[in-house]
């Protein structure tokens, strides 16, 4: 896959929702935005456990991630995956540093999901 530029990748760091597409198994999508880290190439996204998003990640691991303009629009498709724990130490750092949030204690937002990459459809710096 083709690396994002460096103005998308400052993006990808920067701004503070990105909006994740999920198909739930009758077929249907599912949009939320949500909080995540980039780093490494992958998207990271700290979610509840039995949220509709993980139960749609089990069934089809296909995703979509949008960041919100839509002037400048990102749009990419990556493969998620739901992390055991423990969660690498840098991406527990990551969301501290962006957000304050420090995941590994959340009981609400228990679940840790990264996206690798695989396909931009669309980035404009």
């Amino acid at each position: 896959m083709n690396h994002p530029s460096v103005g998308i990748a400052a993006r990808l760091e920067a701004e503070p929702i990105i909006w994740l597409a999920t198909v739930r198994p009758t077929g249907r999508p599912h949009l939320v935005p949500l909080w995540f880290v980039w780093m490494s190439g992958s998207i990271y996204l700290c979610v509840a456990g039995g949220s509709v998003k993980v139960r749609n990640i089990a069934a089809n691991p296909a995703v979509a991630l949008a960041l919100e303009s839509g002037s400048a629009p990102v749009v990419v498709e990556g493969q998620a995956t739901v992390l055991a724990r423990p969660w690498p130490e840098e991406v527990v750092q990551g969301f501290q540093r962006k957000y304050s949030w420090r995941i590994t204690t959340d009981s609400e937002y228990d679940t840790l999901i990264a996206v690798a990459l695989q396909r931009w459809l669309m980035a404009q710096t």
